[in-house]
C-alpha cells in the first residue's frame, strides 16, 4: 500500500478466510521446512559467537520435543511453563509443546524475579517447566507452591556444572531420543494455546489466554508493519510473538541474541549480524540515538520498528537524522498482538499510533459503546472476536467481563482519532493526569521533555495538589556526564509555553534508573505512589 486509498480499499475488501483447524508447527515451520537449509534461525551466544540453524534442523528439533512431551503423559490442553533466556532452545519448547497440543506459558528468566516466577507457575497450573541448569534449583525452592507440576526439564548452558539436577531431566538428552517425525496434534483454531502473562503497567499481571488464532495472525503484522519478505533476518529485541511467530510466518530469519547489549553495543552488533529489519522497544532506541548512529547508514537494515510504548516524535526525527530511515511505531497488547501501526509504504505520522491493521476494526469510544467523532478523546477499543483477540483471562471470568463493552473489547488506552483515521495515544486510562478542568496525557509531556539533550528517559505522573486536584510530576533520567542543577530544571521548565502552564510540571526528580516491566514500559504507578507520599 503506498496511499491512503489503497489502504481504505484494503480495509473494505478484507474478509479473513479461517481455518478450522490450525498448527503453527505443521502449517508453518514444517511447510518451510520442505527447504531444509532455509536459515530460519542466526544465535548470538554470550561470548559474541553464532550459529545458523535451517527450518529443517529445527522442525525435526520441534516434532522431537513434542514427542518427548508425549512420552511423559503431558496431555493436550495441560499446561508446560517456558522459562529460558533468548537461546535456540526457547523457540523449541514453544513451538514443539503447540505441536503436542499442550497450552505453553512462554517466558524469560533474563526478565524476572522469584515473585514473578513463583506467580507464573503456581497460577497456571503446570505440570511440566523447561529452565536452564543454572536455574533448576530456584524452582526447586519454589516446588511446595507448584502443587500440579509433575516433570522438571533443565537445558545446560555453558559453564554450567555437568551433574544434573536430582529428579529432572537433561532437555538436549531428552530430545535427541525424541521422534524427529513425531505427529503433530490436529488443533482447532480455536483450541488454547498459549498463555500471557500481561506487564503489570497499572498492577498485577494478568493471564492472557490464546487459541491457536494468535500465530495465525501472526502473518498480517509480519507483512503490514514489518514489511517481512521471504529472504529477510529479523532482529526483534522483545516481544514473543516477534520471538517466533512473526518472522516464520513469511518464512524469514530470526535473530536471537544471549547478551543484553548496551546501546553503543546494539549498533555495533546490528552492523555485524546484518538484520534487514530491527524491531526494539522505544526505551532501546532513546538511548540509541544518544549515541553516534553513522555506521547504521551502510548496515543491510531496510525497515526499523518500534513497539511497546508510543514514540516520541523527536526520537524519530533523530533517527532518520542518524541513518536516513524512517523508524515506524506500533501499537499492541497481550491481549490482542498488533492492532495499529503506522504500516509499511504509507507515509508515517510522527507522534501516531498508526492505522488499524486491515482485518481489525478499532476505533475510540464512548462510555455507551459509540464511536467518537473525529479529535474526540475516547476509549481505544477492538471489535469482538477476531482472529489474534485473546479467549479471555484465565482463571478470571470477571476481569474478562469487565474488558468488553458490548460488541468492544477495551484496552484500558485512551487517544483519539484524526479525519484521516490515524490514531492518537494519549495514556493508559489510568495515567491520564486530570488536572484543574484539563486531561493531560503523559505521554505529550515526556516528548516535550526528551527534547532537552541531557534527558534520556522521562515520566510524566500525576501528584495530588489540593487546589487543582493534580499537578504534573516529572521523573528524569540524565545521559550519562549531566547532573542535575536550577539551570537545568530552568531550562525543562522552558520547554512549555507560556499558554502551555497546565503542562508543565510543577516538580522535577531525578533519578538513576525509571521502573519498567520486563518489556521496558515504564511502571507510572509505582512512580505516583512515590509522588503521593
Amino acid at each position: 500500500m503506498k496511499s491512503l486509498r489503497e489502504y481504505r480499499a484494503a480495509v473494505d475488501g478484507f474478509a479473513w478466510a479461517l481455518p478450522q483447524r490450525f498448527n503453527f508447527a505443521r502449517d508453518v515451520v514444517d511447510r518451510f521446512a520442505v527447504e531444509p537449509d532455509r536459515p530460519a534461525l542466526l544465535f548470538r551466544d554470550g561470548s559474541g559467537q553464532t550459529t545458523r540453524f535451517g527450518y529443517g534442523e529445527l522442525s525435526r528439533s520441534i516434532h522431537r520435543f513434542a514427542s518427548v512431551i508425549h512420552a511423559l503423559d503431558i496431555a493436550p490442553g495441560e499446561t508446560i511453563m517456558v522459562l529460558l533466556p533468548p537461546i535456540p532452545e526457547w523457540q523449541i519448547s514453544v513451538v514443539g509443546a503447540m505441536a503436542a497440543g499442550v497450552v505453553v506459558v512462554p517466558t524469560s528468566i533474563a526478565l524476572l524475579g522469584e515473585e514473578d516466577v513463583d506467580h507464573r507457575g503456581r497460577h497456571s497450573g503446570a505440570v511440566a517447566i523447561v529452565a536452564t541448569h543454572a536455574h533448576a534449583a530456584l524452582i526447586d525452592r519454589l516446588l511446595p507452591s507448584w502443587p500440579r507440576l509433575r516433570h522438571r526439564l533443565f537445558v545446560s548452558e555453558e559453564n554450567a556444572p555437568p551433574a544434573p539436577p536430582d529428579a529432572w531431566i537433561d532437555f538436549h538428552e531428552a530430545l535427541r531420543s525424541g521422534d524427529p517425525d513425531h505427529p503433530v496434534q490436529d488443533t482447532e483454531l480455536s483450541d488454547p494455546a498459549l498463555i500471557l502473562y500481561t506487564s503489570g503497567t497499572t498492577g498485577p499481571p494478568k493471564a492472557v489466554l490464546h487459541d491457536h488464532g494468535y500465530p495465525y495472525a501472526s502473518a498480517r503484522q509480519a507483512s503490514h508493519w514489518h514489511g517481512l519478505k521471504s529472504d529477510d533476518r529479523f532482529w526483534p529485541t522483545t516481544g514473543w510473538a516477534k520471538a517466533a511467530f512473526v518472522p516464520w510466518s513469511v518464512g524469514a530469519e530470526i535473530v536471537v541474541s544471549r547478551e543484553r547489549l548496551a546501546p553503543a553495543a546494539q549498533i555495533e552488533a546490528i552492523g555485524a549480524l546484518g538484520p534487514t529489519v530491527f524491531c526494539a522497544p522505544p526505551t532501546q532506541y532513546r538511548a540509541m540515538v544518544k549515541q553516534d548512529l553513522a555506521g547504521l547508514r551502510s548496515s543491510r537494515l531496510r525497515e526499523c520498528v518500534a513497539a511497546g510504548e508510543p514514540l516520541n516524535p523527536e526520537v524519530i526525527e533523530a533517527w532518520r537524522d542518524g541513518t536516513g530511515m524512517t523508524l515506524r511505531d506500533g501499537y499492541g497488547q497481550s491481549e490482542a498482538g498488533l492492532l495499529v501501526a503506522n504500516l509499511v509504504g504509507l507515509p508515517p505520522r510522527p507522534g501516531s499510533m498508526g492505522l488499524p491493521l486491515p482485518g481489525f476494526s478499532v476505533d475510540v469510544i464512548d462510555e455507551d459503546g459509540r464511536v467518537r467523532a473525529a479529535g474526540s478523546e475516547g476509549d481505544l477499543a477492538v471489535r469482538w472476536p477476531a482472529p489474534g483477540l485473546f479467549a479471555g483471562y484465565w482463571k478470571d471470568p470477571a476481569a474478562t467481563e469487565a474488558s468488553r463493552r458490548g460488541a468492544w473489547y477495551l484496552t484500558g488506552d485512551r487517544a483519539s482519532r484524526d479525519a484521516d483515521g490515524y490514531l492518537w495515544f494519549v495514556g493508559r486510562a489510568d495515567d491520564v493526569i486530570v488536572s484543574g478542568s484539563q486531561r493531560i496525557g503523559p505521554f505529550e509531556v515526556e516528548s516535550r521533555l526528551l527534547a532537552h539533550v541531557d534527558v534520556v528517559e522521562a515520566a510524566a505522573v500525576a501528584k495530588p495538589q489540593p487546589e487543582l486536584g493534580q499537578v504534573i510530576e516529572a521523573w528524569i533520567v540524565l545521559r550519562e556526564g549531566a547532573a542535575e542543577s536550577p539551570t537545568l530544571r530552568e531550562e525543562l521548565g522552558e520547554l512549555f509555553s507560556e499558554g502551555e502552564s497546565e503542562r508543565r510540571p510543577s516538580t522535577f526528580r531525578f533519578v538513576q534508573s525509571l521502573p519498567k516491566t520486563a518489556t521496558g514500559k515504564i511502571l507510572r504507578h509505582r512512580l505516583r505512589a512515590r509522588s503521593a507520599t
